[in-house]
């Protein structure tokens, strides 16, 4: 399936690297996929989901926020807030180019923004999450308290994070500490999937609980077993692409006046993915 590049201005005007997965067959959707903290576009999580959703005919943009991959910016001044305003920025470009995106997909802290952001966007219908933090916060987990303690006193230090070094501003401990995600969820109004995996060690199980708990209906959970946090196993990548392709099948955009019904095409992702949680669940 072709991938091509769709690069955009984000909220504070950098230049934001974009691929655009463009969906087979019929185009049932549109769907934006944020990436985990740190990870960028072209990790595991985000091409695999976003090339098994295509191939379900739901087309999907994956991108790089500021400071990471190929788009402009500097990472030291990321932030959660920034991340939703480029989430906002995507989706207008998206929406500007005739792709409005019905479908929004988070893995990790990028599931703490498409939360954030989804009641910015009329035309989201529905929400994935994947190994999302209840809490933004509780990404200072990972930070060693000593870098912790130096980016409160000196307003910058180097952070290794997943092995790589990344320097870390005083304003993004600052901001991800102000955000209350409960609001976000109990005010979203749009159908919400929250995958997780039990034995996730970097974000527990017990946010998706939270998370799951503080949204209203529609909602659905779906565990992730014996997946590590990132995905890194492209069966489990894999996996989550076909669950949420079948899921989401109900909330897509409406087809145009003598297009087939929505569930006429992807009957066979469906099976596929309901063949997949069968093995998997015995």
């Amino acid at each position: 399936m072709p991938t091509r590049l769709f690069d955009f201005t984000g909220a504070a005007n950098h230049r934001l690297a974009g691929r655009i997965e463009q969906p087979e067959g019929r185009i049932r959707g549109w769907a934006l996929f944020a990436h985990c903290f740190t990870c960028g576009k072209d990790n595991i999580a985000a091409v695999r989901i976003s090339r098994s959703l295509a191939g379900a005919g739901i087309g999907v943009l994956r991108f790089d926020f500021a400071g990471l991959g190929a788009s402009d910016g500097a990472f030291a001044d990321t932030s959660l807030g920034a991340d939703v305003g480029d989430l906002i920025a995507a989706a207008n470009a998206m929406t500007a180019a005739d792709m409005s995106p019905s479908l929004l997909i988070g893995h990790s802290l990028g599931g703490a923004a498409v939360l954030a952001a989804a009641g910015d966007l009329p035309s989201i219908k529905a929400v994935a999450t994947i190994g999302a933090p209840f809490e933004p916060a509780h990404v200072l987990r990972q930070f060693d308290p000593a870098a912790l303690a130096a980016i409160e006193a000196g307003g910058s230090a180097d952070v290794k994070l997943a092995g790589r070094p990344f320097t870390i501003g005083k304003g993004f401990v600052d901001d991800i500490r102000k955000h209350d995600l409960g609001s976000h969820i109990t005010a979203l109004h749009r159908a919400l999937l929250v995958m997780h995996a039990p034995r996730d060690t970097t974000v527990g199980v017990e946010n998706a609980t939270r998370i799951f708990i503080a949204a209203r209906h529609p909602k659905s959970f779906v565990s992730l077993d014996e997946a590590d946090h990132l995905l890194s196993d492209r069966r489990d990548a894999d996996y989550a692409a076909g669950v949420i392709a079948a899921w989401t099948g109900r909330y897509l955009t409406e087809p145009a006046a003598g297009e087939p019904p929505a569930d006429a095409e992807p009957a066979e992702a469906h099976a596929e993915a309901m063949a997949q949680i069968a093995e998997r669940h015995g």
